[in-house]
């Protein structure tokens, strides 16, 4: 394995995008596949190219959907994959699947990383997420160089471990989305103006990412994501699982559940998911 490692990045949405670049930047040798074909020439596609590369690449990088997506990725590499290579996942996926997926990587002596992130778009491109990982320390001490060109590694636990955590993250968020949405929408019936509210609460308790980028997308009424709320409910979901997995009842996560499937009902599956906001503000 050389000192530079190639490297495979396979999924190139709205976080795949900026993260590779960051990582190119660095002065990484980094090649770029997506499941469709995009208009950008410096990315590919296609099952045969898919091959090639992952045959001629030391470490694989995936930013896809979700679990399934991870699985199907997988599926259709695993003849190609060799030992002595790393699988990275920064989708936000199923833990228990993220353990499977280890373990069968495994066997073919390919190490595994699960490495899902938060920050949004604007944490990727500013090189500032917050980077879960899960692994074994020596797998992710061999991921943190790449990922640190995108933000803040922390190893949290072996396989499965960063996928958990990020469901974590996606409970707060989406919960705060939920309180954000009512707070604002009260402070507006009042009069306030909200990005001198958002002024107003910058260093106390109430601060936050979310008050300041989400914010401003509830008070202009621009859900444009940013974070899917179908993304948003399918992490959720996962929540719920882990929940029951544990006998444990967390009503807010319960109800936080109903609003964002309705929001999703109502046609809004593909906004930023502060769209929940507009379910207090239906025109």
């Amino acid at each position: 394995m050389s000192n530079t490692p190639h490297i495979l990045w396979i999924g190139m949405g709205a976080m795949g995008i900026p993260m590779a670049q960051r990582i190119a930047d660095a002065g990484f040798t980094i090649t770029r596949w997506n499941r469709t074909p995009m208009p950008d020439p410096h990315i590919t596609s296609g099952s045969a190219q898919l091959h090639a590369l992952v045959a001629t690449s030391d470490i694989v990088v995936l930013m896809v959907t979700d679990a399934t997506a991870v699985a199907s990725v997988l599926t259709h590499i695993r003849d190609v994959l060799r030992p002595g290579q790393l699988v990275i996942d920064c989708s936000s996926a199923d833990p228990a699947t993220s353990i499977w997926h280890a373990e069968m990587l495994a066997q073919l002596g390919v190490a595994w990383v699960d490495a899902p992130v938060s920050g949004g778009p604007e944490g990727a491109s500013a090189g500032t997420l917050a980077i879960m990982a899960g692994g074994t320390p020596e797998a992710v001490n061999r991921a943190t160089p790449i990922l640190a060109c995108c933000g803040r590694v922390t190893r949290v636990g072996d396989a499965g471990a960063g996928h958990t955590c990020k469901i974590i993250n996606q409970v707060i968020v989406g919960l705060t989305l939920e309180t954000l949405a009512e707070a604002l929408t009260l402070a507006e019936r009042h009069g306030l103006v909200i990005d001198a509210v958002q002024r107003a609460l910058t260093g106390g308790f109430a601060d936050s990412k979310l008050l300041q980028i989400h914010g401003t997308r509830m008070h202009t009424r621009r859900y444009v994501p940013g974070g899917k709320v179908s993304l948003q409910l399918k992490d959720l979901r996962m929540a719920q699982a882990l929940a029951e997995q544990k006998q444990l009842t967390l009503p807010f996560l319960e109800t936080a559940v109903q609003r964002y499937a309705e929001v999703i009902d109502a046609g809004h599956a593909n906004a930023d998911h502060s769209v929940i906001h507009w379910l207090l503000n239906r025109e």
